[in-house]
């Protein structure tokens, strides 16, 4: 899409009432841009909240999961109660199958929980699965939702080995990017984050890098 009129809107998910800006503008060298714009403030729903439990607008849920995991902060059962309430509202409010997913992907994502009660809410997530004769996120694509979690962390963590190595030694071998691109285990590149950003030369960390592949 081109020659289209365009707005620019803010979503403010922060917590403090009064701080509501609406315009931006700075001035260079004689030249003054100014900007205004739409705000809103996802902590004003609050006081709206039945009205987004009966709303059938996706944005509805992601605005209720944002708000719960700002009030569960530091009370992690009481959010997997919200998080599982939400996910089985995604089913009761007859989402489309592809919208169930990406909405799950997003409140799980937002709503972090202890591997034990995660654990608690998948269980929970299974035995509905098995009262309804469609599923609501199966085990394949809960499956699926985790190894996408588990490579994004590994290709964060293998860029960011690579960039300290940048930045302190001038660069990245290509054995060392080959050897990098074949680890599959997270804590092992946590591991080779430290040794690259602590050794003093190229020949150190990849003394260093022998002990870890040996």
């Amino acid at each position: 899409m081109y020659q289209k009129p365009v707005i620019s809107l803010a979503i403010l998910g922060d917590e403090r009432v009064n701080w509501r800006p609406d315009s931006y503008n700075y001035t260079i060298a004689g030249c003054e841009v100014s900007l205004k714009f739409p705000t809103v403030k996802l902590l004003d729903y609050e006081e709206s909240w039945s009205e987004l439990e009966a709303s059938s607008n996706p944005f509805a849920i992601i605005v209720m999961a944002h708000l719960k995991t700002k009030a569960t902060t530091g009370k992690l059962p009481q959010r997997e109660q919200w998080k599982w309430r939400l996910i089985r509202g995604l089913y009761e409010k007859e989402f489309e199958r592809e919208q169930i997913i990406k909405l799950f992907e997003i409140i799980d994502n937002m709503m972090t929980l202890s591997p034990e009660l995660q654990s608690s809410l998948e269980s929970k997530i299974k035995q509905f699965e098995e009262e309804r004769t469609m599923p609501l996120v199966s085990n394949m694509e809960l499956r699926g939702i985790e190894q996408g979690k588990e490579i994004g962390a590994l290709e964060n963590a293998r860029d960011f080995v690579k960039t300290v190595l940048q930045a302190r030694l001038g660069e990245v071998p290509l054995d060392v990017e080959q050897y990098l691109n074949k680890v599959s285990v997270l804590s092992t590149l946590q591991e080779i984050v430290k040794l690259a950003a602590t050794a003093n030369s190229l020949a150190k960390f990849k003394q260093s890098l022998a002990k870890i592949q040996s």
